[in-house]
């Protein structure tokens, strides 16, 4: 089973409230409210109503393109020695008129200009959702699905990548340099729930049950400069994660790399927000965002359209997200 987009009752959001602790208490992962084969999470909230209701509002003004470009030497994630976005070319102009790979002859090749090219790409490279199979707590992800008996040779088989649906919903941007007057955020600042109030209510907005919420820092301004870009970014905190969960985020998201801000706030997890939102509340994250246009226009309310690519037992996959304007 791929998709389970029953609605469920609001109260059923209580059963998300399993939040990571420092204090010795286990962590483990969420069981959905959606049922024993639930591999979206929250992503479950989309219906028809919802999508209706926010493509309705759209202006037919400008739209936003929220991805940023690929190309050899930009920022990823190199810590745990994962490969960088590589492209080359399997065909060019002249070497296919001296290998005539299709034996066409070298006249039609000289005529028939052919370029071709392929890339390889860690799955968590550029703009790119994380899945709920990304991270998980004790050998299990979201829902309880095991290490030993979900993940195989050819990637997991339950609550991958190919199983994400196309995201429509209604988006805010949570604009954090323009709520301190500030060009960008300082290194390796935590982001608190009472930032992310303070800059919905300056924008005049609330969080709904079922919204992508994004949050900017400024750091993409620095995206063509791998160094500056990847170096100690600010980031999500534990109480601001619990925060966007307990008020009903369906996705959230920023501009930089690692969502969170390190170090970790928990004792023997090192990535507690990603594994508080993605392993335990069933909430996917989108990271390098690019949230850019949307602050310069002063948009932070929008429809958001996305899908990823459909990668099978993938634990990512790039995404190409759109925001448009609402009235």
């Amino acid at each position: 089973m791929r998709l389970s987009l029953t609605p469920p009752r609001l109260a059923s959001l209580a059963l998300f409230a399993l939040v990571a602790t420092s204090g010795g208490q286990a962590q483990n992962v969420g069981q959905s409210p959606w049922g024993a084969d639930d591999e979206i999470g929250r992503l479950n909230q989309m219906t028809e109503t919802s999508r209706a209701a926010i493509l309705s509002r759209i202006t037919g003004g400008a739209s936003y393109d929220l991805s940023v470009e690929y190309f050899i030497g930009m920022p990823s994630w190199q810590a745990a020695g994962d490969p960088h976005y590589r492209l080359w070319m399997t065909h060019t102009p002249h070497g296919t008129t001296v290998d005539d790979p299709l034996g066409v002859g070298g006249s039609v090749n000289a005529h028939v200009s052919y370029s071709g090219s392929a890339i390889s790409l860690y799955t968590h490279t550029g703009t790119h959702i994380d899945a709920l199979s990304h991270f998980g707590l004790n050998g299990q992800i979201w829902n309880g699905f095991s290490a030993d008996e979900h993940l195989g040779d050819r990637g997991w088989h339950r609550a991958d990548a190919g199983a994400l649906p196309p995201i429509i919903a209604r988006g805010l941007l949570v604009d954090l340099p323009a709520l301190f007057d500030v060009d960008r955020l300082e290194p390796g600042y935590r982001v608190t729930t009472a930032d992310i109030e303070a800059a919905l209510e300056r924008a005049g907005l609330a969080i709904h049950t079922g919204d992508v919420v994004l949050v900017r820092t400024g750091w993409m301004q620095d995206f063509e400069d791998a160094d500056a870009y990847m170096g100690n970014a600010p980031g999500l905190g534990m109480d601001a994660a619990r925060y966007l969960a307990e008020a009903g985020a369906m996705v959230v998201g920023a501009d930089n790399l690692s969502f969170e801000a390190f170090p970790s706030e928990v004792d023997g997890n090192y990535v507690p927000v990603h594994t508080f939102l993605l392993a335990q509340s069933g909430i996917p994250i989108l990271e390098v965002v690019n949230l850019e246009g949307l602050a310069r226009d002063g948009v932070q309310e929008f429809a958001f359209i996305a899908a990823s690519l459909r990668l099978r037992g993938a634990d990512a996959a790039p995404m190409r997200p759109i925001a448009l304007p609402v009235e």
